[in-house]
């Protein structure tokens, strides 16, 4: 018979019968022998586990406390933080809103916190400056109190003097029920903001996040940005620093290495889907918090300064083609501009017949637009004399011709409301 080789080898027995190398017998036994090998290496982990697992922990009855290291002595810098912070925590309060109802059978109150911020005491009477935005809730929610905690943790229920939304400042005072003693208040140093300079040290102490009485160190970034007030107005000359201020610093104090206040922190600056301190943060200069405070404590209210004017929209000003300086609307009877003898706007339903002033400078800063216009006046005071500069704009009697420009200047003494 004749062998097909496709199927037979040397040793006579087909070739799908031998075992192949690498094959599946192959595998099979390396297969079995590691699974051998983790089995065994198991059960042994495990007995080693459970045998550490009951042994009994090393510890020394006998151990004794670490003796601590001699703290060295206190750098100037490190003395002149430590001695701040225990000069002013007798100034510096938490200032919170607190709502205040009625619950459950007996009438138990229970009380919900709406607002939290910072203060500092400002004078001998116990009175307390914080951000208007602080207390902002009063007027907002019914049941809502004011509650003062000072330093020793005791809290007392103060009431509001006055506010300045235009300047984001309020005056709180003690409740007459409910006063502390005066040894237990001290009032702020109160420092100039005017000889400021950028690189300047500072601090400031607050209670940033609920964190009581927590100081923080910087030093002056910049000075006189304007900043934003919850009024939408401008907060003008605002002192920017890197000290770290966060939600519950706003309406406590920024000092100077000396302790003085130097501004009232009030505002950061953050990024897209961040709201605590990259290193940007804005005090009220205390120069300005000097004068609102004064007024607020002796009017409940800021007065206003006041010219006597209204002013034309500034896009129909521009309209008519005047690119600088505002225009007169109207000027307000026996007020500061008609004292002057500044004059307004007359139209008749056909015609203009007389351009109101058109007013191009404020004690000597220029006027370019409402903007300009309002930010000057904002920082007058009542009482005081200020110069204005105007173009005055004569039509010819006809209605026919060039009108006649002539520039003048007059000094009116600022109104207030």
């Amino acid at each position: 018979m004749t062998r097909d080789r496709a199927y037979y080898d040397e040793d006579d027995r087909p070739r799908r019968d031998r075992p192949r190398p690498g094959g599946p017998g192959a595998a099979g036994w390396l297969f079995s022998a590691a699974l051998g090998v983790a089995l065994a290496a198991g059960v042994f982990l495990a007995r080693d586990y459970v045998r550490l697992r009951n042994a009994p922990p090393p510890t020394d009855p006998s151990a004794q406390l670490r003796q601590a290291t001699e703290r060295p002595p206190l750098d100037s810098e490190e003395r002149e933080a430590v001695e701040l912070f225990k000069k002013l925590k007798p100034s510096v309060v938490n200032v919170d809103v607190v709502q205040r109802q009625r619950v459950g059978w007996q009438d138990q109150v229970a009380e919900r916190q709406t607002g939290a911020g910072s203060g500092f005491v400002w004078d001998d009477d116990g009175r307390i400056v914080t951000n208007y935005h602080v207390v902002a809730e009063l007027a907002r929610i019914p049941n809502t109190v004011v509650r003062v905690t000072l330093a020793d943790r005791t809290a007392w229920d103060a009431v509001v003097v006055g506010a300045s939304p235009e300047y984001d400042l309020a005056v709180l005072q003690f409740a007459a029920h409910d006063r502390p003693a005066a040894g237990r208040v001290r009032k702020i140093e109160l420092g100039t903001s005017g000889d400021l300079e950028v690189g300047q040290k500072v601090y400031a102490i607050g209670n940033p996040l609920g964190l009581s009485l927590t100081m923080t160190k910087g030093i002056i970034s910049a000075l006189d940005r304007p900043i934003k007030s919850p009024a939408n107005t401008t907060i003008p000359g605002a002192v920017q620093t890197d000290a770290a201020i966060n939600p519950g610093n706003s309406g406590g104090p920024l000092l100077d290495k000396a302790g003085r206040l130097i501004g009232v922190n009030t505002a950061i600056a953050t990024t897209s889907g961040s709201s605590g301190n990259i290193g940007i943060g804005f005090a009220i200069p205390s120069d300005l918090v000097n004068a609102v405070v004064t007024q607020i404590v002796q009017h409940g209210r800021v007065l206003q300064p006041d010219l006597g004017i209204e002013l034309v929209e500034q896009q129909k000003v521009r309209r008519a083609r005047f690119d600088h300086g505002v225009m007169v609307e109207r000027v307000t009877p026996n007020g500061p501009a008609a004292k002057a003898g500044l004059r307004g706007l007359a139209v008749t339903a056909r015609r203009v017949e007389q351009f109101g002033d058109l007013i191009t400078g404020v004690n000597g800063e220029d006027i370019d637009g409402v903007e300009d216009y309002e930010r000057v006046v904002r920082s007058l005071k009542p009482g005081e004399p200020v110069r204005v500069k105007f173009r005055r704009i004569d039509l010819p009697e006809n209605g026919r011709g060039v009108p006649r420009e002539t520039e003048k200047e007059a000094t009116l003494t600022v109104g207030s409301s």
